[in-house]
């Protein structure tokens, strides 16, 4: 007698072609469907604007920049010119000393005029003396841009000349200096004393051709 326990598993039998085809899931995969118009728009619109502000933010960079060569050269040009200032009027303090000096070696000269050196030995070989250093120190004044003014005859200028007295009837129009009681200078153009001048006062006549003038215009 068979033992049902000890019977044979039945034998799988492989699905036919058919059922196979059948039973398995599709296995091709199904095309990836390209972002629609309207989901690229945004992005490409995201896209410009960064690009915008950076742009933006370049400018205004290569701006900040500019501005800030431009000042470092305004410092550099300042700093210069103060250097140049420093080196020109550096001696202006001790040449204001040294003025009198020179006031008092031509006052010296115009004391001997050359009419009384003639006769007096001494006298003329002081002034010859005199006159020696009052031409070193003028080429001292030269060397370190300093100018003497003598305005005699020139018209009268209020930023380089000190009026002291009018003189009437000279001649010479209104204005025009006509005596030089002290002389001026000047170091690099800059005043360094004024000149002390006695000028031409404005006469009758000048004073009724003015008048016409100017009842005329």
């Amino acid at each position: 007698m068979s033992d049902p326990l000890n019977k044979p598993a039945p034998t799988e039998q492989a699905p036919t072609p058919q059922e196979a085809e059948a039973i398995s899931p599709a296995t091709e995969a199904e095309p990836v469907s390209a972002p629609s118009g309207e989901s690229a728009e945004p992005a490409a619109k995201s896209a410009a604007s960064q690009s915008q502000t950076l742009e933006q933010e370049v400018s205004t960079l290569k701006d900040q920049l500019l501005r800030a060569l431009a000042e470092v050269e305004n410092v550099r040009r300042r700093a210069q010119r103060e250097r140049e200032d420093v080196s020109k009027y550096a001696v202006s303090n001790f040449a204001k000393d040294l003025l009198p000096v020179a006031d008092n070696l031509r006052r010296a000269l115009e004391a001997a005029p050359v009419e009384a050196r003639e006769g007096d030995d001494v006298l003329k070989n002081l002034a010859v003396g005199v006159e020696a250093t009052e031409r070193q120190l003028a080429a001292a004044f030269e060397r370190v841009g300093i100018r003497k003014i003598e305005p005699l005859g020139e018209t009268f200028d209020p930023n380089f000349h000190q009026v002291m007295f009018e003189v009437e009837n000279t001649g010479r129009p209104a204005g025009t200096v006509v005596q030089v009681l002290q002389a001026g200078y000047t170091i690099h153009g800059r005043l360094l004393r004024e000149a002390m001048v006695g000028v031409a006062k404005r006469g009758h006549e000048d004073s009724a051709a003015q008048a016409h003038i100017d009842t005329k215009a």
